[in-house]
């Protein structure tokens, strides 16, 4: 029965963002394939990635990547943002343009926790919040999207807090 639900709320997430994606295509605004989409997805989810970071996770080449990533970059959605401490290196780094884009989705999200909100006691939603948290961080090794140099990862989180608290006022 867990295993259920939780495919059944996954599923959902999964169909409100196909549904935002093609609803797009469908009023002629958008100018993402649907790979590009996944692909932002990706970015997104790793925080600022480098082309080979997201190559790796993608299990893609990184000719292949940077191919991907090169279009992104020509319609707007990313930028290159140089490294300040690896000069050589660059970061992936949404632009406003998509994240404006991506907020529709993720708007659908914080629907999804308000409700939660209301229909639970807060003791429960802690209680959720602590077993999503455990799940993420040690259920799922295989997708640590953390990056592994702790500088960038209290950077990425503070950069995080701040956006959460800007949303909550």
């Amino acid at each position: 029965m867990l295993e259920k639900a939780f495919n059944d709320v996954y599923t959902k997430f999964k169909l409100h963002f196909y549904q935002n994606v093609f609803q797009r295509f469908a009023t002629r605004e958008a100018t993402l394939t649907t790979v590009e989409s996944f692909c932002m997805e990706g970015i997104m989810a790793m925080g600022e990635p480098t082309i080979a970071e997201f190559s790796r996770m993608m299990h893609i080449s990184t000719p292949n990547a940077a191919y991907k990533i090169g279009s992104l970059v020509r319609k707007g959605y990313v930028e290159k943002i140089q490294s300040t401490v690896d000069r050589r290196e660059y970061h992936l780094r949404p632009t406003q343009k998509y994240i404006d884009y991506y907020s529709i989705s993720y708007a659908y999200l914080h629907t999804v926790i308000e409700r939660v909100r209301k229909r639970f006691p807060e003791e429960d939603t802690a209680k959720l919040e602590e077993m999503l948290t455990i799940i993420s961080n040690e259920l799922m090794p295989e997708l640590d999207l953390l990056p592994a140099d702790p500088e960038k990862a209290a950077v990425l989180q503070r950069e995080a807090e701040m956006a959460e608290a800007e949303k909550n006022q």
